[in-house]
């Protein structure tokens, strides 16, 4: 009876501990449920149902025809394809280098900013909140090359501007500027990086005699590193898909005109599949061709990245 008492004595503990754990566990997806829905609804059966979709032919009046890889087959020979491919991999190749390096030098200006600097942090973030059919409407304007604001200033310094909605040359570059209008999220995630760096490590870099460029180089750079990187990786992603701006300002060009050539990328080609001429498997296996390059770029990046991102810690 001794041994008997002894033991559920010693198994109170453990049965509790279980208990604890069961309620933790039960708080725990509670919280995450609606995260879970969510994405079950919108993102993981709308994922399968797509890829179902990209291995028939459907136009939504009748049900979906099985055709086997047949879509694909015929994305390796669409020019229209490949030619929205190169103007999303161009407009890429020029926006982010560009949107990062900039965002990095506004925020290093805020950085040493003293006084008024909530109102510059607001100023430089308030752009961001436009809406992205909003910012298309107004850089049809801003961009127009006869009465546009940009070659206005441009005619100020003796400079005569380009076309930048009419010449299929200076298309993307205008769509990069107007871009650029949406700065404000990348600057602040590199502002609150640049404020999180040990104040200690400039004053040892000063007493060590390094110079402004060397500070950056050995201090500064390598301490963000993980937010450039991060913002890197976001602004690529978001650079290969975009859409509104630029559907906003061409749409009325995209049958003719330079519009329907310079400003014909991947997810504009992609929707006007889908939406206008109802080729629901073709768009379906466009979006699975889209998701596996973003998918390849992403993991040369995350490859790339070892060699230049610091880690504290490791």
């Amino acid at each position: 009876m001794g041994a008997l008492r002894t033991g559920t004595v010693a198994s109170r503990p453990a049965v509790g501990r279980s208990g604890l754990r069961r309620a933790e566990a039960r708080a725990g997806w509670s919280f995450i449920a609606p995260w879970v829905v969510g994405f079950l609804v919108f993102t993981a059966v709308p994922m399968v149902a797509s890829l179902y979709l990209s291995f028939t032919e459907y136009d939504v009046l009748r049900p979906p025809r099985s055709v086997g890889f047949e879509n694909y087959r015929e994305l390796a020979t669409d020019p229209r394809l490949r030619l929205a491919l190169w103007n999303s991999f161009l407009y890429t190749a020029l926006y982010v280098p560009l949107s990062v390096a900039l965002a990095l030098g506004l925020a290093l200006m805020l950085d040493r900013v003293t006084r008024a600097a909530g109102f510059f942090r607001t100023a430089f973030y308030v752009p961001s909140l436009t809406p992205t059919v909003a910012v298309g409407a107004l850089f049809l304007w801003v961009l127009n090359p006869s009465v546009g604001i940009l070659n206005r200033a441009l005619a100020l310094v003796g400079v005569d501007g380009p076309g930048w909605t009419t010449d299929p040359a200076w298309i993307k570059p205008g769509l990069v500027v107007m871009s650029l209008w949406s700065l404000g999220g990348t600057i602040v995630i590199l502002y609150a990086a640049l404020r999180n760096v040990p104040r200690n490590l400039y004053e040892a870099a000063r007493i060590e005699g390094a110079s402004g460029w060397a500070e950056f180089r050995h201090v500064t750079f390598p301490m963000i590193s993980g937010a450039v990187f991060f913002v890197l990786i976001v602004n690529t992603i978001a650079s290969l898909q975009v859409f509104d701006e630029v559907y906003t300002m061409y749409f009325g060009q995209m049958d003719s005109g330079a519009g329907g050539s310079a400003a014909l990328f991947y997810v504009v080609y992609l929707f006007r599949q889908a939406f206008e001429f109802l080729n629901m498997g073709y768009a379906s296996a466009m979006a699975w061709l889209l998701f596996v390059v973003i998918l390849v770029i992403t993991l040369f990046q995350l490859r790339v990245s070892r060699s230049w991102v610091y880690y504290e810690g490791r």
